[in-house]
Parts: C-alpha cells; structure tokens; sequence
C-alpha cells in the first residue's frame, strides 16, 4: 500500500476502460477488414458484369446488321425477283443467329454477376458477428 492507504493495483474500472478500448480497436480493425474483402469481391463480380453488358451490346450491334441484311433482302426479293436475294437472306438469318449465341452468353455472363452483394464478406460478417455474440456469453 502506498502512503494514501491506497492499492497499487489497477482498479476494476481501469481494467475494463482497457478492455472497451481493446475490443474497440479489434472490432474496427475487423469492419475495415470485411469492407476489404467485400470491395475484392464486388469488383470481381462488376468485371463479369462487365463482360456480359459487352457481350449484349455486340448482339444488339449484330441484330442491327441482321436486321439490315433481311432488309436489303427484301428490297431485292421485291426489285430483281432473282436469285441475289436469297443470298441476302441467308446472310441476315446467319448474321441473326450469331447475335442470338452472343446474347446468351451476355446473359450468362451478367447471371453468373448477380446478386450484386458481396455474399462471401456478408458471410464473414454473420460468422464474425456469431462469435462476439458467443464470446460476450461468457
């Protein structure tokens, strides 16, 4: 004892002031932690995303010639009556169909990116979240 009377042990009150400032340093060291992970994986799945949205504009840049090539079909079934558009026919059907495979896979693409939400950090946060819960129990 010192010349007070008083202890030179810590005090209850210090020691939990030193625990509330320890778990408040974890628990922002783990909040800028999941935000880290939860960026990776939304960047990962806004590239996807990105591919399909491409993806889908050149199917809608080969529709338009498709759709371009049927009419030049047309204007010539109607004005020659000759065999020349049956050529531009099956160009524009052939032009269509590959618009068709690079839709689908836009749409697989953009699939494959959704739900938008970082599911792995949202995972890790529930799982985080789980164990402060079952700590603080104790």
């Amino acid at each position: 004892m010192g010349e007070t009377g008083r202890s030179t042990e810590p005090r209850a009150d210090e020691r939990v002031t030193e625990l509330v400032k320890r778990a408040t340093e974890q628990a922002s060291l783990l909040v800028r932690d999941e935000v880290r992970l939860a960026a990776a994986e939304l960047a990962g799945k806004g590239k996807r995303a990105g591919i399909g949205i491409g993806s889908l504009g050149g199917a809608g840049l080969l529709a338009l010639y498709g759709v371009a090539a049927l009419l030049a079909a047309a204007v010539l079934a109607l004005t020659l009556v000759l065999p020349a558009w049956a050529a531009a026919l099956i160009v524009g059907a052939a032009v269509l169909a590959v618009a068709g495979t690079a839709a689908l896979v836009g749409k697989q693409q953009i699939a494959r990116a959704n739900p938008p939400l970082p599911q792995e950090a949202k995972a890790s946060v529930k799982a985080d979240i789980a164990e402060i819960k079952e700590r603080a129990k104790r």
